[in-house]
């Protein structure tokens, strides 16, 4: 059995997977008296409904991976389409992401974003070492939510989806 995967250019691969549009989350962990992180991940999905889990991942290298094993819980921020600077600030290497950010304390401490589309506040349930990510699966034990516009993804942009109207 040959487990040796093909030579791809990672960046052009990037690209291929680009062209899923997906939702543009935050996803928090750590409290007040420890340390706050925040990474954006558009790697979020559900899994199951009965036990309510979802799944994110991770990259192996990141400074925010730590915190997120230690306090073994997460909170999943979906963004509206008006949070588009939240994206950005949590996908830098900024020290301070969350300085001037509103957010509530969740269970655990854990920092909840305000005015988010919904808020889903996890506790992680299995964590797996895939490749170069860790893949956190946490069951969810609080969440809100609000019809509003959400925040998305595709081909390298902010993109906002609109309701499709039968031909």
């Amino acid at each position: 059995m040959n487990t040796k995967s093909p030579v791809f250019d990672p960046r052009d691969l990037r690209n291929a997977f680009g062209s899923f549009a997906t939702g543009v989350t935050v996803v928090t962990s750590g409290h007040a008296g420890s340390r706050l992180v925040g990474v954006t991940a558009n790697s979020f999905s559900s899994v199951s409904l009965e036990p309510p889990i979802v799944l994110w991942s991770l990259g192996t290298s990141s400074p925010s991976l730590e915190v997120f094993d230690q306090t073994e819980r997460f909170v999943i921020n979906i963004l509206s389409l008006d949070q588009v600077d939240l994206s950005k600030r949590f996908s830098s290497s900024s020290p301070n992401k969350f300085e001037g950010v509103h957010f509530t304390e969740g269970l655990g401490g854990l920092p909840v974003l305000s005015a988010c589309v919904a808020t889903l506040e996890c506790k992680t349930t299995q964590r797996l070492l895939v490749g170069d990510h860790i893949l956190f699966l946490g069951q969810v034990e609080k969440y809100c939510y609000e019809r509003k516009p959400t925040l998305m993804f595709c081909q390298g942009s902010y993109v906002q989806g609109a309701e499709h109207s039968p031909a």
